[in-house]
């Protein structure tokens, strides 16, 4: 295995599909700060946006044609992951997301560190058999795990409770605060596209009309679904608000198909921000995430959420939050509660907004997240170097992989915790 010197920085190869909504964002803001720290990146994902955006930020990007599910193309893919890393030579391998932990995994066998970043559980994502076929998986994969990173301690336990071991990080989503803020830049034109009451007038919302905006990939997962069953009720409570879902996926036309006409499709955004900007409120009930970033971007912009009991959500939100903020997933009638209360409430959105906005700032910075991942890496890769002065037949010291490092005080009584420090890579060894 081909190891950096001392002191060099290391290659590092990320691995993803998908190629849109969070997981990219995550890819693209890791592989941003990776190089302005010196880092060698490669990223091998499907061609398309990603990727061009990818390799406009100077990433070494490989094309891995590969589908967003597992089928029969997983052979192909897997050999084509081979190969780009016998190309790559990369130090050390960061999978993100059910497939690519999948081909990755399969390609590289722990020959190389490798980091799985699961980005919410694939066993959660499908029900019966399905479901059990992706938990073994997951269980049969932990052997060729280095870490795997959660984004949030919730998302961790889920998997300690379905009988995953290994050692595991955990890391917190982070936003860039500097491009999620209350204001658009100071310089943007006004009616342009990231003019806040431009977009409200170029989609016919009316200037006063209570907004409500959700942002995400249109998919079950994101329970755009239950929003649509709530709205209802909503309405009957505050006539005249709009409800405007961004972005795209399976289940658009099925959500169009049943919409009303205060509801609004607006597809793929290229920035949010400015949605965020131009609602009063925004909502994500998600079935189930790790932690939704789409939630942290909004209360950084300054803006009230309501979001869905779901892992990660309560560790997103500051405490004073949580009563006015947090329903149970799949419940259209607390959702609607909440979302109704917040609109006849200015007041008290502007405030939790306020409070939101401080605590995304100083616990959820995406400069943080990087650093904590940066050392994880280097705490791996200091793991499998030679010692110092070994011969060239020396063995490694074991890394990570093989003698993982607890925390320090962990005991019997502390075996499968991590330590609760905000946004800090915190270890586990034990389930």
């Amino acid at each position: 295995m081909h190891l950096p010197p001392t002191g060099s920085r290391p290659r590092v190869l990320h691995l993803t599909q998908p190629v849109d909504g969070g997981v990219a964002r995550v890819v693209t803001d890791l592989t941003r700060a990776q190089l302005a720290a010196g880092f060698r990146v490669a990223v091998a994902c499907p061609g398309g946006g990603l990727a061009d955006r990818l390799r406009a930020l100077g990433a070494d990007v490989r094309d891995w044609p590969a589908t967003r599910s597992p089928g029969p193309s997983v052979v192909a893919e897997v050999r084509r992951l081979v190969r780009v890393v016998e190309e790559v030579r990369p130090d050390l391998v960061h999978a993100h997301s059910a497939k690519a932990g999948l081909a990755g995994r399969l390609a590289v066998r722990g020959r190389i560190p490798t980091v799985f970043q699961p980005h919410a559980w694939s066993f959660e994502a499908v029900g019966a058999a399905p479901g059990l076929l992706a938990l073994g998986w997951e269980r049969w994969a932990a052997r060729w795990t280095a870490r795997t990173v959660c984004v949030s301690e919730a998302e961790r336990l889920r998997g300690v409770r379905a009988g995953l071991r290994g050692p595991w990080a955990v890391v917190p989503n982070g936003i860039d605060p500097a491009r999620f803020d209350a204001a658009p830049p100071s310089d943007a034109p006004a009616d342009g596209p990231e003019d806040p009451d431009g977009v409200r007038r170029r989609h016919g919302v009316a200037a006063r009309a209570p907004l409500v905006v959700c942002v995400g990939r249109l998919c079950r997962q994101k329970g755009q679904d239950v929003l649509l069953d709530a709205w209802e009720s909503v309405l009957a409570r505050v006539p005249g608000a709009r409800l405007v879902l961004v972005g795209d996926g399976p289940d658009r036309a099925r959500l169009a198909a049943r919409s009303p006409a205060s509801v609004l499709l607006a597809g793929p955004a290229p920035d949010a921000a400015v949605w965020y900007r131009a609602a009063d409120l925004v909502v994500l009930p998600s079935r189930w995430e790790g932690m939704a970033l789409a939630p942290l971007e909004a209360m950084a912009c300054g803006r009230a959420v309501v979001v869905s009991d779901v892992d990660g959500a309560r560790e997103g939100l500051p405490p004073v939050l949580v009563p006015h903020c947090l329903v149970p997933p799949g419940d259209p009638a607390a959702l609607a509660g909440a979302v109704a209360a917040l609109l006849l409430d200015a007041p008290l959105r502007a405030s939790l907004g306020r409070r939101g906005r401080a605590h995304v700032r100083s616990a959820h910075d995406v400069r943080h997240t990087a650093a904590a991942v940066e050392a994880l890496y280097e705490a791996l890769l200091d793991g499998v170097r030679p010692t110092a002065g070994a011969g060239p037949g020396a063995a490694a010291r074991p890394g990570p992989s093989a003698v993982p490092h607890p925390l320090p005080g962990d005991g019997p009584a502390a075996a499968g915790r991590s330590a609760v420090v905000p946004i800090e890579c915190r270890e586990s060894t034990h389930p």
